[in-house]
């Protein structure tokens, strides 16, 4: 496939955007980056300083017009999105500018999928195809089966038909798409926050249960809930891969350990896995089981 002399890549926060553009640089393209001030890692910049085919330019999440002319300035045709943008950014300080104020006031709602379609509409447009990120990291896309040492046992295999349930029931409405289940209870479901803080959040709320446990135990009295966290990650029904893809990495991994979540169910062919074999290792260390159907 053709991508053309140029590609525009749009850089959200962490590790992503760094492997679209390494893997774009290895189609031979010349990588136009616009790095979101509020977001992007300041390291884009040595990238830069370390390959002239790599132009960087900061602009404000608000800028749309700015993005729009950097991209029409370098020839840019088709351009990525990479790295998270936090939702909650929408509901901040930041100023848009009149292109993206005028957007804003004309979407029925401001969920992920109406914001980005909009502004990839209004990219198309002005000449500039937002194209999907899985395209250049193809080999990353989870694969179907057990890819841990440890499968998934019966209780959270139970907690994995159910968690996948609720998520696609959610992520329908986008409103998240992860869930953390346990005992085919769900404890946590993912809104603005993220997924690495959703599972905080739910880990929190077991510490809070044992400790309520260790008050009771005097008693006699237990719960019912069973101590293990079961993490869901799903794709939306109709998810358009050129944004807000699904996508774990190695501090998702951390951040179960963490928390007492003991298995990851994730999509797959349309969840991202950042470092596949590091994924796996962690995983394995932890004693954490991965699926993917």
């Amino acid at each position: 496939m053709s991508y053309g002399a140029k590609l525009g890549l749009i850089a959200g926060n962490g590790h992503f955007p760094f492997l679209l553009l390494d893997a774009a640089r290895a189609h031979g393209l010349t990588v136009v980056v616009a790095a979101i001030k509020e977001e992007t890692d300041p390291a884009m910049d040595m990238r830069a300083k370390a390959d002239t085919n790599v132009h960087v330019y900061w602009m404000s999440l608000g800028e749309l017009s700015r993005l729009i002319e950097t991209f029409q300035r370098e020839g840019v045709k088709r351009a990525v999105m990479a790295g998270q943008v936090k939702h909650k950014q929408i509901f901040s300080s930041i100023r848009p500018d009149w292109r993206l104020a005028k957007l804003l006031l004309n979407l029925r709602t401001r969920s992920t999928d109406v914001l980005l379609g909009a502004v990839a509409k209004v990219l198309g447009d002005e000449g500039i195809e937002l194209i999907s990120s899985t395209q250049f990291l193809e080999p990353l896309l989870a694969k179907a089966g057990v890819l841990t040492k440890r499968s998934p046992d019966e209780h959270e295999q139970k907690d994995i038909t159910y968690g996948r349930m609720v998520a696609r029931a959610i992520a329908g409405y986008d409103l998240g798409q992860t869930v953390v289940i346990a005992g085919q209870a769900c404890v946590a479901v993912e809104a603005m926050e993220g997924t690495d803080a959703t599972i905080e959040r739910a880990g929190a709320l077991f510490r809070s249960l044992e400790a309520e446990d260790a008050v009771r135990e005097g008693a006699n009295e237990g719960t019912t809930l069973r101590r293990a966290l079961t993490v869901v990650k799903v794709a939306k029904p109709n998810q358009d891969m050129r944004f807000d893809v699904p996508v774990v990495g190695v501090p998702t991994i951390r951040t179960m350990q963490q928390a007492g979540a003991t298995c990851l169910a994730l999509e797959a062919g349309r969840t991202l896995m950042f470092d596949p074999a590091a994924i796996v290792t962690a995983a394995d260390a932890a004693g954490i089981a991965i699926v993917a159907e």
